[in-house]
């Protein structure tokens, strides 16, 4: 009797799972198999987003690999198209690649260590890796700086990358095509299971839930939303911030990925930063100045475009730089500045 009940139990169990499975995957294989989270969600029940596309070519993600990273491509009708903008690339303050070792948390220090692992920039703006699975863009603080440029931005993709180009880049206003050759790439690099740190619990969870907690379990392994929280300066700049202590290699590390990738030779910055002592003992010199030559300036405000000069540098949101790290390059410079 028990091994007849035990048979029938695991013949419900396998159609059970063999249900579930076709939720996630037509081809009944792993449910949550490589493929990109959007087609996950889609045959749970949750509608696509206003900037889906319905279909994508591979001449579409050349192009808009082209405009983000080279600012100009060639067009449908085979012309050359106009620079976006004669300062600055899509790249200039975004990775195309994945940037966090966790996806649901926002560490600055866990970001870090993850570009000195994998050597990627350490950059102001989120990447754009799973840019097409948020829901919100110019989140919280951007306010401040944008105002109402971004009410519409916020809640748009299509917007957010407009306002970008005109805006963020002092550039040009973007045609539809191109706007939709971008989208077609940053659809390429959406999501994928592999970015999400899945466990066989995650696994489990996921077959013992209906469709509804499914999205939302799914939505909780990565953020819907990149939070943007402006810092504030130390009481005092030639104290530094409170409590903190720097640490030399730690900001060592974001002089490198960071300062060094935009404040390079034919970099997007006129200002050129080296390892030369004349170099760190100028930085160090101005970190107490009320002007944005300080360190503390220019990471916290950053500046802005002016007539004349529409070259500006974005700060780091806390988010980005924490007033920790903000201390170890610190430490990093006046060490430097010391040999």
């Amino acid at each position: 009797m028990k091994y007849a009940l035990a048979i029938i139990t695991l013949v419900i169990s396998s159609l059970l799972i063999g249900n579930v499975s076709e939720v996630f995957d037509h081809n009944k294989k792993d449910p949550l198999r490589d493929e990109g989270i959007s087609k996950t969600l889609s045959a749970l029940g949750e509608a696509h987003p206003d900037h889906y596309l319905d279909s994508i070519s591979d001449e579409m993600i050349q192009r808009g690999e082209e405009l983000i990273f080279f600012g100009r491509t060639t067009s449908p009708n085979g012309s050359k198209s106009k620079q976006i903008s004669k300062f600055y690339k899509c790249i200039s303050c975004h990775n195309t690649v994945k940037e966090d070792p966790n996806l649901a948390e926002v560490n600055p220090e866990r970001r870090l260590d993850y570009a000195r692992e994998m050597n990627i920039p350490y950059l102001q703006g989120s990447t754009f890796y799973g840019i097409v699975n948020r829901e919100t863009w110019y989140n919280d603080d951007y306010v401040l700086k944008y105002g109402n440029l971004v009410t519409k931005a916020k809640n748009s993709l299509e917007g957010s990358i407009q306002l970008c180009a005109e805006v963020c880049s002092q550039g040009r206003t973007l045609e539809d095509w191109e706007i939709e050759s971008m989208l077609a790439y940053l659809w390429s690099i959406e999501l994928k299971r592999s970015d999400l740190n899945w466990t066989a619990y995650d696994e489990k969870k996921m077959y013992e839930s209906s469709d509804a907690e499914r999205i939302q379990f799914l939505k909780s392994k990565y953020l819907t939303k990149s939070p943007a929280t402006f810092g504030s300066l130390p009481k005092s700049k030639a104290d530094g911030y409170e409590g903190l202590i720097g640490n030399p290699e730690k900001g060592k590390v974001i002089y490198e990925l960071g300062c060094k990738h935009c404040h390079r030779e034919q970099g997007e910055s006129d200002v050129v930063l080296d390892d030369s002592k004349a170099t760190f003992n100028w930085l160090k010199r101005n970190i107490p100045s009320n002007s944005d030559l300080s360190i503390y300036e220019i990471i916290r405000k950053g500046t802005y475009s002016a007539e004349g000069h529409k070259e500006y540098m974005p700060h780091y949101t806390m988010e980005k730089m924490s007033n920790q790290q903000l201390e170890d390059l610190r430490s990093y410079i006046e060490s430097e500045a010391k040999k």
